[in-house]
């Protein structure tokens, strides 16, 4: 329990410079900071060693490299918790699992609806399956202790399963060629992995050497850099001679992520123009399905799915939780944000073919859930 209060408190407090460092950015883009901000953040910066090299702009650095860091990190806690947490009681997890999968299908299906007629659009259907777990526990975290604790841990079981099903459809969905020599690579370094897990090798150095060889393979391969990051974390041993070395890597990450790596991602990539924008434009295919995804689809989904567990008795109601509460939950889930700005960068290869209409129709449509999901939550009644 004490490892679930500290994400939480964690989570909450990043939600809040995630709130912070995406005004800073929309204020950056839209005054007289907006040309240093775009050079800036298009800066080239080089690292080589002998005739080997990488060379790449600073928003991308960031979101190939200090990302990978943020899935290195979810891929600690998500083997924890399937070992040892939440994940690994099939009675606790039912519902957040079923919740989860109810909040994949319906955005989708609203965004399919709105693109199916254009085969570069519909490449964004991820877009509003993701939960931004900072964000959502953020507001949760202002409503104090009107919401119970059980709700809270649903939402961030809800969320990891999330940033799950995010990792899978990366992997499946958003690899450009494949590069097999860098694969071949990857394999090896994969291998090696699995040979200090099984040796139980206590030194975080060696896996972090072998982890960022890895990295940088899976980044020349054509496959997303970041998942390089989740497959690391899966052969950190959880104990070795009474000491988690696991745990120990998770507490250190923790605040580095959580008030460094997603605030900067979120710096470089909310960072939206208003110059010029007609907001005729919000209307649509894309930014109106990313919009509906959200703030409709993620409340649908979750909320129904998560009614049907609950009725079938698949599932049961978190503790001391009203339905109006589930609901309010339900709705705080359209929160996307971050993952969906990344899955976003994606899927359209951070081209300007929607005027950087699609990442506002992201925030407006996180930020609506979000608002939206708070009221609900501040006036329900408790059970």
């Amino acid at each position: 329990m004490n490892s679930i209060k500290e994400f939480l408190k964690h989570e909450s407090m990043g939600g809040v410079l995630l709130m912070c460092a995406t005004i800073l950015a929309l204020v950056c883009n839209n005054t007289f900071l907006s040309e240093f901000y775009g050079s800036f953040l298009h800066t080239k910066f080089s690292v080589s060693f002998g005739e080997f090299g990488l060379s790449k702009p600073l928003i991308l650095w960031i979101n190939d490299g200090l990302m990978a860091i943020f899935f290195f990190l979810i891929g600690l806690e998500l083997k924890r918790e399937i070992l040892e947490g939440e994940l690994s009681n099939p009675a606790q997890i039912a519902l957040p699992a079923l919740a989860g999968l109810g909040g994949i299908i319906a955005p989708a299906l609203i965004f399919y609806a709105f693109t199916r007629g254009d085969s570069f659009a519909v490449q964004g259907w991820a877009i509003p399956t993701a939960t931004d777990i900072a964000f959502a526990l953020g507001i949760l975290s202002l409503l104090g202790s009107r919401v119970p604790t059980a709700l809270k841990i649903f939402l961030m079981t809800l969320a990891i399963i999330d940033d799950l099903c995010a990792i899978i459809i990366i992997a499946l969905f958003y690899t450009s060629e494949l590069s097999f020599i860098s694969l071949g690579i990857g394999g090896v370094c994969i291998a090696v992995l699995a040979i200090l897990n099984r040796l139980n090798v206590a030194s975080k150095v060696a896996y972090l050497v072998v982890g960022l060889i890895f990295w940088t393979a899976v980044l020349k391969s054509g496959v997303h850099a970041t998942l390089a990051g989740v497959i690391t974390a899966f052969f950190v041993p959880l104990n070795i001679k009474g000491k988690s070395m696991l745990k120990e890597i998770e507490h250190d990450l923790h605040g580095w992520v959580a008030f460094g790596v997603l605030p900067i991602f979120a710096f470089a990539n909310a960072g939206i123009s208003l110059k010029g924008v007609e907001l005729s434009l919000l209307f649509s295919a894309v930014p109106l399905a990313t919009m509906l995804g959200l703030f409709v689809g993620k409340q649908l989904g979750v909320f129904t799915f998560s009614f049907l567990a609950i009725k079938f008795r698949l599932a049961n109601l978190p503790e001391n939780t009203s339905w109006t509460q589930l609901y309010g939950v339900s709705v705080l889930c359209g929160v996307g944000f971050t993952m969906s700005i990344f899955v976003n960068g994606l899927a359209y290869a951070d081209s300007d073919a929607f005027l950087y209409i699609d990442r506002l129709a992201i925030l407006i449509g996180s930020v609506a859930s979000g608002i939206f999901g708070y009221l609900i939550l501040l006036f329900a009644d408790k059970k």
